[in-house]
């Protein structure tokens, strides 16, 4: 095979470059840097080729190639060590036909794209991987790393947690202070990083963590999403999309956006293949975002001019984001993909989430925002009923299990829970307990069943059980 070769490069001047392995992360300008592949030595493999070179590496043991990420490493990361790949599995997760969900809101040909079932519970261990793997190739070099650090509304803390942990490479992680799950804050405890609590938002955060590590005396690697090593990894869930479908491309892709970059990996990916020649077409996508913290949608409904906000509360804690660092690449991708925008109350995202899980999913709260979105877009007839539509699900929802229990409870605020579904108390009395079994069986029975699975044309065989 040919040599390929990846680094840094100014979004604004592609003659300005750097190594993979350099501490930098802003463009003289100051603007973000972008990784560059050398697409002229990668088109010296055949589209067919590379399917196939994908398909034989999908979820096998060969190290490192098992790896969602890893499998595709010449377009990741190809020049780094194989010994110095630091990886959990992550990827190849699962593309669930969500077909009682769909048929409920008229969209029979409908997928939830699982990130969350992966090493510590979220999309973020995709971009984790290549970045602790590249710093650990780094400090190899002589590089005077110290640590990682980076801000987080939780899921980025535990996914750089987990994987210095595993690297044996310390890190730091700056939280909002009350603005995380338990779970998402003990993950990082648990694998021994130093968790810092701010008594700010997100936002703020990311400040201080910009700061600290734009000294190179403190020896702090940044980790945030503006770093583009992260963008490496996430833009390979695009790529396993299209695989999962046996190489066809969806109608929609629907996606939680917060910090945004996201966004612009999913585009990326995507990208890469149709330059490459894998697909002939792109999808559309959607990006959803949280009514409380959401700057993306006013830009788009301003034609895109985009104004800092500052983020209100929202059961969506980590896309409760008002200042995105990738708000440009998200808004040059969205266009490039035809792309729109859409935003959900605390109303729709808790009411998405709970009617997905009432069909056998287990959304978090931001893949609510992106379900509530979906809803209102096939509503509008902006998705059609016939489109083939995916929503990537970012984290899992065992991560939220307060939000699901308030939710129950009915004390989230500003939801009236229309799905609510507490137990039910009963004292220890056959009869009783009889006569509410009665009750529940008799509503259940004149709810409509699901027709015969053989009354439903197949969408996307090949997905399929």
């Amino acid at each position: 095979m040919p040599t390929y070769r990846a680094w840094f490069a100014a979004q604004d001047d592609p003659d300005e470059r750097y190594p993979l392995t350099e501490v930098v992360y802003y463009s003289r300008s100051g603007g973000l840097l972008e990784v560059q592949h050398d697409l002229e030595a990668l088109r010296q493999v055949s589209a067919e080729e590379w399917k196939q070179l994908f398909e034989r590496r999908w979820m096998r043991t060969s190290w490192p190639y098992g790896s969602g990420v890893w499998g595709k490493k010449e377009w990741v990361c190809p020049e780094l060590d194989d010994a110095n790949v630091v990886s959990m599995f992550e990827g190849g997760t699962n593309l669930f036909w969500a077909e009682r969900f769909g048929r409920e809101i008229g969209v029979e040909d409908f997928w939830i794209k699982m990130c969350g079932n992966s090493h510590t519970g979220s999309f973020k261990d995709l971009g984790m991987t290549v970045l602790v793997s590249v710093v650990k190739q780094m400090i190899g070099e002589g590089k005077p790393i110290r640590a990682v650090a980076c801000a987080s509304t939780g899921d980025t803390s535990a996914a750089l947690a987990a994987y210095g942990a595993a690297a044996g490479i310390p890190t730091i992680v700056f939280l909002p202070r009350g603005k995380v799950s338990v779970a998402q804050l003990v993950q990082p405890i648990a694998h021994g990083a130093t968790v810092i609590s701010l008594d700010t938002d997100f936002d703020g955060c990311m400040r201080i963590v910009r700061e600290i590590t734009a000294d190179p005396n403190n020896g702090l690697y940044l980790a945030n999403s503006l770093n583009s090593l992260r963008i490496e990894g996430q833009k390979t869930v695009g790529i396993e999309i299209v695989q999962q479908f046996d190489w066809e491309v969806p109608d929609w892709i629907v996606i939680p956006g917060g910090n945004l970059g996201n966004t612009f990996a999913l585009g990326k990916g995507l990208l890469m293949m149709y330059e490459l020649g894998l697909i002939s077409r792109l999808p559309r996508i959607a990006c959803a975002q949280a009514a409380h913290a959401n700057p993306l949608y006013r830009a788009y409904r301003n034609d895109w001019r985009y104004e800092p906000i500052t983020a209100e509360p929202t059961a969506a804690s980590a896309i409760q984001i008002g200042a995105p660092v990738s708000i440009n690449r998200a808004i040059s991708t969205l266009q490039r993909f035809n792309g729109v925008v859409e935003q959900a109350s605390e109303q729709e995202l808790a009411d998405a989430a709970a009617r997905a899980d009432r069909t056998g999913a287990y959304a978090c709260p931001h893949t609510g925002v992106a379900l509530a979105a979906a809803i209102k877009l096939v509503e509008r007839g902006v998705i059609s009923r016939s489109d083939r539509v995916v929503v990537v699900s970012t984290a899992h929802g065992l991560k939220f299990s307060r939000f699901k229990v308030e939710y129950h409870e009915g004390h989230l605020r500003e939801v009236v829970s229309t799905y609510a579904n507490p137990p039910i108390e009963l004292p220890p009395d056959i009869d009783a307990v009889r006569r509410v079994l009665d009750e529940r069986m008799a509503a259940a029975a004149k709810t409509p069943a699901p027709p015969p699975w053989s009354s439903l044309a197949t969408p996307g065989a090949s997905a399929l059980p």
